[in-house]
């Protein structure tokens, strides 16, 4: 961040209303020194698993440390892009093999979305419809783009986004971490200024909430009151799904205590 400045986080996982159990998953890796933050940054990421029984919520733990694993691990890299790549690359190849060692029919994966910040400057990976958001004076941009069946149709001008909203084909993720195949994994450089926001979720909360709801009560809360009232949001209107939600706002704030993980 500034060389003054702090990052403020907090983050929340939620089982939600239907679920009997959390699949959603939160690592975070912060400097305790100034040389720590000059080599590697602020490291936060999220995971939305998938599989069953426990399967899901094995891929989605596993995925996250080990991306912070392999990132710490390649410290001698400077372009910090290219590093988390690398992390969450070495990551699926990690679960592919614990996949293979547990010799049993359940497939699992997960999608994930991480970030690293540091001088102003973040940069997030995705794979999936794990989502990343940068919030600003009340506006909110989504950064990264979905891996699914939706926003291929979408991008593709097959269907309009009226119709997309009325089609009922399930949540189709075309990439994930712990697929037979190697995944497709996005990155996106953002610059930030004093104020900014950045959110990482899974779709438990965009799959009830607006971006523009997001972006009211990010702007207008702190991050952990701004945590607990999107999960909140999303279980009144039938919390499908798990919900995860970590915040992050750069600038001169003492730093909170994050609020929950999975």
């Amino acid at each position: 961040m500034t060389q003054n400045g702090h990052v403020q986080v907090a983050y929340l996982t939620d089982r939600g209303q239907v679920r009997d159990h959390n699949e959603d998953y939160v690592s975070v890796c912060e400097p305790r020194s100034s040389e720590e933050a000059k080599r590697n940054g602020w490291i936060y990421v999220v995971a939305d698993g998938v599989g069953g029984a426990d399967a899901g919520e094995v891929a989605s733990s596993y995925a996250c440390e080990r991306t912070i694993y392999h990132y710490l691990e390649n410290d001698g890299e400077s372009a910090w892009g290219k590093r988390l790549q690398t992390a969450v690359s070495r990551a699926h190849d990690d679960l592919c093999s614990l996949i293979d060692q547990r010799q049993d029919d359940r497939r699992m994966g997960t999608t994930l979305v991480a970030t690293v910040l540091a001088d102003n400057q973040a940069v997030v990976a995705n794979v999936g419809d794990s989502r990343g958001y940068h919030v600003r004076a009340g506006s909110i941009r989504q950064i990264t783009k979905d891996h699914s069946l939706i926003a291929k149709l979408l991008d593709e001008g097959i269907i309009t986004h009226a119709e997309a909203a009325t089609l009922n084909i399930g949540n189709i993720i075309l990439q994930s971490i712990g697929s037979e195949q190697p995944p497709k994994i996005d990155l996106f450089p953002v610059a930030l200024e004093e104020g900014d926001h950045l959110l990482l979720c899974s779709d438990g909360l965009t799959n009830h909430v607006t971006d523009e709801e997001m972006a009211d009560i990010v702007s207008q809360h702190e991050p952990g009151e701004a945590s607990r009232k999107l999960v909140d949001l999303a279980n009144e209107r039938g919390g499908f799904d798990n919900i995860t939600i970590l915040i992050l706002r750069i600038g001169h704030h003492r730093p909170q205590e994050p609020n929950g993980a999975g």
